[in-house]
């Protein structure tokens, strides 16, 4: 387990700022390609969540499951409150807040049963 989470303690810095970037950048609603539809980005939100709560657990796997959700919560809705304020063409939205939640349990239980299996 040390060595998955010294791999997980390098990739989750690099995802994080990388899922920060792409969560508060400009927003263009772009609706031309075929597999574009209303409501993929709680999609989208539950896959990144869900791989952030992977990565984050993979990284700190000691860590109590309230501080992991209570980070996870704060991470969230701190995108989505500076979504709204920064003006960019994006807003804050309770649904993408629950799809994060969900997400991050997801991954929360996907690392779990992973460690179950294998370690």
């Amino acid at each position: 387990m040390d060595k998955v989470s010294k791999i997980f303690k390098k990739i989750l810095p690099i995802y994080w700022a990388f899922l920060t970037y792409m969560l508060l950048r400009p927003g263009l609603e772009n609706m031309e390609f075929p597999f574009m539809f209303e409501g993929i980005d709680k999609i989208l939100h539950l896959g990144i969540f869900t791989m952030l709560g992977f990565c984050f657990m993979a990284a700190v796997p000691k860590i109590k499951f309230l501080y992991f959700i209570q980070i996870m919560l704060i991470y969230g809705m701190l995108t989505e409150i500076l979504q709204d304020e920064m003006h960019w063409g994006r807003s804050l939205e309770g649904l993408d807040l629950v799809a994060d939640t969900a997400g991050v349990l997801i991954g929360y239980f996907v690392f779990q049963k992973v460690r179950a299996i294998n370690f």
